[in-house]
């Protein structure tokens, strides 16, 4: 699996993002759901990255800087046919060394809330995201779910993504 900063001019990332975009929409109200298009994406405080096998797209995520300090994970998405092969918690992984090497401290996330989310918490709880409240300009509705975790500071070298 390779993973690498994107510039989303693929097909394969539109199809993908357009996909996550509908399975969004699909499982909270409209005015509930946060997930960004590919234009919003391409903002300078966002750093998109995808994983690859060949010319095979597996997933996608991103991170957004919040502040200098705080990060927010962004449009994580695992491809249909890859699901349960680990592709997401490398993903997490990438973004969390990168994000650690820019300097944020804490990275946040808001997700829904329902069955179709349960897999995403579970990744999240596995990687040390705990239950908070609403950051940035989210606000509580019964939609959205909020976690955070302390990142540790990173080594120069300690960002693998390519």
């Amino acid at each position: 699996m390779r993973i690498i900063v994107d510039d989303l001019s693929h097909p394969k990332v539109a199809a993908l993002l357009n996909e996550h975009l509908a399975g969004m929409y699909a499982s909270s109200p409209a005015e509930c759901v946060y997930a960004l298009d590919i234009a919003a994406l391409k903002a300078p405080e966002i750093t998109f990255l995808t994983a690859w096998d060949g010319d095979e797209l597996l997933g996608c995520g991103a991170f957004k800087l919040l502040d200098a300090h705080h990060a927010e994970i962004k449009s994580m998405r695992t491809a249909a046919g890859h699901l349960r092969r680990g592709v997401a918690r490398q993903i997490l992984h990438a973004i969390e060394q990168m994000a650690a090497q820019r300097g944020v401290r804490r990275i946040s996330l808001e997700t829904g809330t329902g069955d179709a989310f349960l897999a995403a918490h579970r990744l999240y709880r596995d990687f040390g995201f705990l239950d908070c409240g609403p950051f940035a300009d989210y606000r509580l509705d019964p939609f959205s779910h909020f976690m955070s975790k302390p990142l540790p500071a990173a080594h120069p070298a300690a960002c693998a993504a390519t």
